[in-house]
């Protein structure tokens, strides 16, 4: 046998509202900090992650293409200082590069 109690009702009813009180501020609490987070990293200047990642490929291939270059630089130096001063002036290396 179920009876009514206004009592047990009336707090049922608040404890239902206030959770969906609750959850509502939670949902507007979190709209509020994504917004601010966004704004936060669009002012800050940062970039996507694949943009970083094809700049850092280039910095690679960048490198790669400064060191073999600046081998061929050493050997050309080393050629023309060589064959200026050295025994090998006759120049017998020239045209293999």
């Amino acid at each position: 046998m179920q009876t009514e109690n206004p009592i047990l009702d009336g707090l049922a009813k608040l404890f239902t509202d206030a959770a969906g009180a609750a959850n509502s501020v939670r949902t507007e609490i979190d709209t509020f900090m994504r917004q601010r987070l966004e704004k936060l990293v669009t002012d800050m200047d940062f970039v996507p992650r694949e943009e970083f990642e094809a700049v850092k490929a280039m910095v690679v291939q960048a490198r790669a293409e400064n060191d073999r270059l600046a081998l061929r630089l050493s050997e050309l130096e080393s050629k023309v200082n060589g064959g200026a001063t050295g025994p090998l002036g006759s120049g017998s290396a020239a045209g293999t590069f």
